[in-house]
């Protein structure tokens, strides 16, 4: 099992721990509020039917189902990319990061009908409205992770040839006999 796919077992079992212990262990749902860290760190109750920040929020079941359906098509997708490119270990750890939170999120969305976000972070003079949980967190990093990934080096699968000559013409050698000693693989010394 390749970086990805540990993050992302990780990542799911942390959010859906955090949220069984928030949710039902500390009633949250029923409490709506508990302050830890005012104003820095509170649990605060939401139940996100949408994206981030309520976006695209829906009572409607079909929006629901829309949601699931666009998240398991973004893990596989991004399952399929790992497989076919086989990035590096960063880019590994920020698909599982975003593959874990998204299917975080769906099994939110299938037990519940929406996303149980929590967490909630502000200031002293100013009180952020919304709340958010582990799985945002890491779909969030993951995205960013991915998009700010490096490119394929020249030695990559995208890069493979050797380095062009002048004026971007590429060098041809010719083929090294298996037997050849020399360094330039036409028989002779420099």
């Amino acid at each position: 099992m390749g970086w990805a796919a540990w993050v992302a077992v990780a990542v799911l079992a942390l959010d859906q721990l955090s949220k069984w212990i928030v949710v039902q262990l500390l009633n949250l749902k029923q409490v709506q509020a508990i302050d830890v860290l005012d104003p820095w760190l509170n649990l605060r109750m939401a139940w996100n039917q949408g994206v981030n920040f309520g976006l695209f929020s829906s009572d409607v079941e079909v929006m629901r189902l829309v949601l699931i359906a666009v998240a398991l098509v973004i893990c596989v997708w991004v399952a399929v990319w790992l497989v076919r490119v086989r990035p590096g270990r960063l880019a590994q750890i920020a698909a599982g990061l975003l593959i874990g939170g998204a299917l975080g999120n769906v099994i939110d969305r299938m037990v519940y009908g929406a996303v149980a976000d929590f967490l909630n972070m502000s200031l002293p003079d100013w009180r952020n409205p919304y709340s958010f949980n582990i799985a945002d967190i890491a779909i969030f990093a993951g995205a960013i992770g991915l998009v700010l990934q490096p490119g394929p080096s020249s030695g990559a699968a995208g890069g493979k040839g050797k380095p062009a000559g002048k004026a971007g013409k590429p060098r041809t050698a010719a083929a090294k006999p298996k037997n050849d000693k020399t360094r330039d693989g036409a028989r002779k010394t420099r």
